[in-house]
C-alpha cells in the first residue's frame, strides 16, 4: 500500500543557487600554466575575478577585456573558435580579463547584495585598472569593452577614475544607449509586473524547471522562434523577455550554440530601474544621487565627456538588435559637442550584438578592426 500525505498544501520546489563567491572555472584551451587567476576584490570589498594570460614577454602592451552584463570572461576565450585572446596573443599583446560583479561566473545576479552600475563604474573597473597598472608598470594599457561593460566604463572614464589609458574599443553601446520602443516598453512592464514575483530571469530552463514560475517567460520567448532550443529562444528571440535579439543566429557555431546557457546567465530584474533611467536619458546617468560615496561619478556622463583623455573606437554590428544604432548616435553627438575628442566609428556589416565576439567568423570580420586601432596606438 502506498501512503500519501493528507496535507494538501503544496510546498515550493527548492531552487539550488550558488551562494559562495567562488568563481566558476574558465572554459578555454590555453595551457593552464599561462592562465593566472588573481585573488581580487573591488574597491568596496566585493569578490571579483581577474585573470592574466601570460604571454611570456614582459614588454608587451596590455589589453583589459570587459564582458557584458550576465556574460563573463568566457566570451573572449571560446575554445571552439579563434577567439579574441588568441588574436591578441598572436599580435603581441598581453590579455587581462575582468569578471566584474555582473559576471555569470559569480553568483551576484541571483544571490547576494544587490548593486547598480554605479558600483561597477566606481569600484570594479577602477580597482582592476589600478591593480593591473601596479603589475605592468609603464606599459601601455588598452581596454576592449562589450555592452554594459562598455557603458559602465564610460561612466568611469568621464569621472576621471581611469586616466591615461592608451585607447578604448567600445562594442555595442557607450555614452548614448538607445533601445527599440518595444524593448523599452517591455523592460518597464517587466520591472513593474514581475518584480514582486521573481528577482531574475533565467536562461536555462533545465535549471529553472519545466513547471516553474519562469515557464510562461520561456513560452513567450518561443513565439515565432525558428530555433527549438529554449535558451536560444530567450536570448536570440527575446533577450530575457524584452523582445530584442542578442545575435545573428547563423553566425554561431554549433558548439557555441550549445554553450549559450554557460556563456550567458540570469538577468536580475532589480537592475532595471537604473537601466531604465539610463535609457530614458539617452546617456549614462548616476543612480545614487543622495549617497555621498558616489559623488565621484558625474550625474550625466555625456555632459562630462570632455574628461575623456584617450582615443575611442566605437564598434557595432549593422544588425544590432539590442542597442540599435547607439554607437553611430554616440559618434555624431560627440562630434558636435566634443569635436576635440579622438572618437571613430566602425560598423560591421551583417553582425548583431554578441556575435561580434562569439561569432565563428569574428576573427576574420571583426577582430581586424580592433587590432588596427590598437596597433596605431601601441
Amino acid at each position: 500500500m502506498i501512503l500519501r500525505s493528507t496535507d494538501s498544501r503544496t510546498r515550493p520546489t527548492l531552487r539550488r543557487v550558488r551562494s559562495a563567491t567562488t568563481l566558476r572555472p574558465l572554459h578555454h584551451r590555453l595551457d593552464p600554466a599561462r592562465v593566472e587567476e588573481i585573488p581580487f576584490r573591488a574597491g568596496d570589498g566585493v569578490r571579483l575575478g581577474l585573470t592574466r594570460v601570460d604571454s611570456g614577454d614582459t614588454d608587451r602592451p596590455v589589453v583589459l577585456l570587459l564582458h557584458g552584463h550576465t556574460a563573463s570572461a568566457d566570451m573572449f576565450l571560446l575554445p571552439e573558435t579563434r577567439n579574441l585572446v588568441d588574436v591578441l596573443l598572436d599580435d603581441g599583446y598581453e590579455p587581462w580579463l575582468l569578471d566584474w560583479r555582473g559576471s555569470c561566473r559569480l553568483p551576484y545576479n541571483e544571490t547576494g547584495q544587490k548593486y547598480t552600475y554605479d558600483d561597477v563604474a566606481l569600484y570594479d573597473i577602477p580597482a582592476a585598472v589600478s591593480h593591473i597598472r601596479g603589475r605592468i608598470g609603464d606599459r601601455p594599457l588598452f581596454v576592449v569593452a562589450h555592452c554594459v561593460g562598455s557603458l559602465t566604463l564610460s561612466l568611469s572614464m568621464t569621472a576621471g577614475l581611469v586616466p591615461g589609458l592608451a585607447g578604448v574599443v567600445s562594442q555595442g553601446v557607450f555614452l548614448t544607449p538607445k533601445l527599440a520602443g518595444r524593448t523599452s516598453l517591455r523592460m518597464s512592464l517587466a520591472g513593474e509586473l514581475l518584480r514582486s514575483r521573481i528577482d531574475h530571469i533565467p536562461v536555462d530552463i533545465r535549471r529553472a524547471g519545466l513547471w516553474s514560475k519562469y515557464t510562461p517567460l520561456f513560452a513567450l520567448a518561443s513565439r515565432g522562434a525558428s530555433c527549438p532550443d529554449p535558451t536560444c529562444q530567450i536570448l536570440h528571440n527575446s533577450a530575457w523577455g524584452t523582445g530584442a535579439s542578442l545575435f545573428v543566429h547563423e553566425h554561431l557555431s554549433e558548439a557555441t550554440h550549445h554553450r549559450l546557457a554557460e556563456l550567458l546567465g540570469p538577468a536580475p530584474l532589480w537592475i532595471l530601474p537604473h537601466l531604465r533611467r539610463i535609457e530614458l536619458a539617452r546617456t549614462v546617468v548616476r543612480w545614487h544621487d543622495g549617497d555621498h560615496r558616489y559623488r565621484a561619478l558625474p550625474q550625466n556622463a555625456l555632459d562630462a565627456a570632455a574628461r575623456i583623455d584617450t582615443p575611442v573606437l566605437l564598434l557595432a554590428g549593422s544588425e544590432n538588435g539590442l542597442w540599435l544604432d547607439s554607437q553611430r548616435l554616440c559618434h555624431d553627438v560627440l562630434a558636435r559637442r566634443q569635436p576635440q575628442l579622438d572618437v571613430a566609428y566602425t560598423e560591421i556589416p551583417g553582425y548583431g550584438h554578441l556575435d561580434t565576439f562569439l561569432g565563428r567568423g569574428a576573427a576574420l570580420d571583426v577582430f581586424g578592426h580592433i587590432l588596427e586601432f590598437l596597433g596605431e596606438r601601441r
